[in-house]
């Protein structure tokens, strides 16, 4: 699938070694205030190149915005989204396209479709997670006019939680030829009550989706999340009294749909895979063999995944922000004060 959200709705497109990665947005209420300089600016904090030890891909991560706005304003027609690709080096992978890296979606993608773009990985690349970014900064800005915000911080890398400890961890692991991953936090405040549906809709049950669609994630959890089974009911349980909400265990929703408090979200990001260390593996003929993965890769890729992940999240609430507007528009007696 490359289409995300029922009514704010993204489809991405393009590879890491294509011409351009993009989006196009549809749904986007009119009269919108965007440009290029915004978007921009959320693409500069998960740009390659900008953090110690990250990929020495040199992309400048410039959009351009080829339709749906008119005099900095949406119209309500789809956003066309266009960032190039400007320092790909598809030679650093001719050496791989009859193996199989560890830890990669080269097997998968083999099996499943006959045939893959070997060049850093096409679509299952992280390069791919740009056109996320783009969109998120659109979301975010519908959200932000609502009082919404949406941050991350990194908690965790390679079990560390000091700074200086989580660059320490990230350069042996350069040096050693090898990566590391880590732990994200990331919040929503200012989100209303009532975003999200039962059963199948759910709010925590899109949120999960939507993290675990980037492709470095293998875990997440909401609220307490799994610290909440080694607490009692009396313990997670969020009392009230006439101010709201005494704790926030829940992390911001029960029932799938937002309480008002703020969302609190962690994901598990992996190890970067692609590492120069020698490895087992196979070709795409069955035989052993061993490899060691070259070419400009981040030894850790969790300082440019939180930009990432605040987009998913924006795409989330976005969503169901538009869902709640149409669902008001014509159910009477609505909860408008909520």
């Amino acid at each position: 699938m490359n289409t995300f959200g029922k009514n704010f709705r993204v489809t991405t497109f393009g590879e890491s070694h294509g011409p351009a990665l993009g989006a196009v947005i549809d749904g986007c209420p009119p009269g919108v205030e965007i440009s290029e300089e915004e978007i921009n600016r959320a693409l500069e904090r998960r740009r390659p190149g900008i953090h110690p030890f990250s990929t020495r891909r040199k992309e400048e991560d410039r959009v351009r915005i080829l339709s749906g706005v008119f005099m900095g304003r949406t119209t309500g027609t789809p956003l066309c989204l266009l960032i190039r690709n400007t320092d790909a080096r598809s030679s650093d992978y001719e050496a791989l396209a009859d193996v199989f890296r560890p830890g990669h979606a080269d097997y998968t993608y083999q099996v499943k479709y006959g045939i893959r773009d070997f060049r850093g990985g096409g679509r299952s690349s992280g390069r791919e997670t740009v056109a996320r970014v783009a969109a998120g900064a659109v979301a975010e800005k519908i959200l932000s006019g609502r009082g919404i915000s949406i941050r991350s911080r990194v908690l965790e890398v390679h079990g560390a939680t000091l700074p200086e400890e989580m660059e320490r961890e990230i350069a042996d692991a350069a040096r050693s030829g090898d990566s590391v991953g880590g732990i994200i936090e990331i919040t929503a405040t200012g989100c209303p009550p009532g975003l999200g549906d039962p059963v199948f809709g759910k709010l925590d049950a899109l949120i999960a989706m939507a993290m675990m669609s980037i492709g470095a994630v293998k875990g997440v959890e909401i609220g307490d999340g799994f610290a909440a089974a080694r607490m009692r009911g009396s313990e997670h349980n969020d009392q009230m009294d006439g101010s709201g909400f005494l704790s926030n265990h829940a992390g911001g929703i029960l029932g799938g749909i937002s309480t008002g408090a703020e969302i609190v979200v962690r994901i598990a990001v992996k190890p970067t895979p692609s590492i120069s260390r020698e490895q087992r593996t196979i070709d795409t003929a069955g035989r052993e063999t061993t490899i060691s993965v070259t070419g400009r890769h981040d030894a850790c890729i969790v300082p440019r995944i939180g930009p990432v992940a605040e987009a998913m999240l924006a795409l989330v609430l976005a969503d169901a922000f538009l869902g709640r507007q149409m669902l008001r528009s014509w159910v009477p007696g609505s909860m408008e004060t909520l």
